[in-house]
């Protein structure tokens, strides 16, 4: 195999090995890169039908005028087919919110923290009990608001503040604030 010179003979070297590409490597490269490519040509579809349709994403943000609501008044609203509750506070519940102890609060959270800085009278929480899923009475007018004047869910006696923080009941957190910002001073855009 080696001649005179001592280098190896072309059959050789081929069987030894040498550090070129070889057909086989060619192959698998090219056999590996199509399957990525027919996967991801497979998936895309596949992924892009779970994002949301027009109608879902138009339902997504709910805009409400909150001009007309007085002090002390609620109104009821939907948002992801579900009810929103819209709740102007008066400056006495303001301050009886603002009294309670937080640390005696089964789910402690400030009035601060459930309303918009520089809107601390505005109160927007989804219409939920945290318990089973009920709707809560106090956001129409004459309804029973409970023991603490906030909202009250007669299936299963959840009493809520007026920060809408559960106070007696079997509710285990307080009603949800959901996303939402003030667009200007007379509409708040939820989601």
């Amino acid at each position: 195999m080696a001649d005179t010179t001592g280098t190896m003979a072309p059959e050789a070297t081929a069987e030894a090995g040498d550090d070129g590409v070889r057909r086989r490597d060619f192959i698998h490269i090219a056999a590996v890169s199509a399957a990525g490519v027919g996967a991801a040509a497979t998936l895309l579809p596949l992924v892009s039908q779970m994002s949301p349709s027009a109608d879902v994403l138009a339902a997504s943000t709910t805009e409400v005028d909150v001009s007309a609501i007085e002090p002390g008044q609620a109104i009821k609203a939907v948002f992801r087919k579900q009810p929103l509750f819209v709740r102007r506070l008066t400056q006495v519940e303001i301050d009886e919110a603002n009294a309670v102890d937080v640390a005696t609060l089964r789910d402690p959270e400030t009035l601060a923290q459930r309303t918009k800085e520089g809107h601390a009278d505005m109160l927007v929480t989804m219409g939920i009990c945290t318990h089973l899923g009920c709707v809560p009475l106090g956001a129409a007018e004459g309804e029973n608001k409970g023991e603490y004047g906030g909202y009250f869910c007669p299936c299963h006696g959840s009493h809520y503040d007026t920060a809408a923080r559960i106070r007696k009941g079997p509710a285990p957190k307080n009603l949800v604030v959901p996303d939402y910002e003030f667009t200007s001073d007379s509409v708040i855009r939820v989601g």
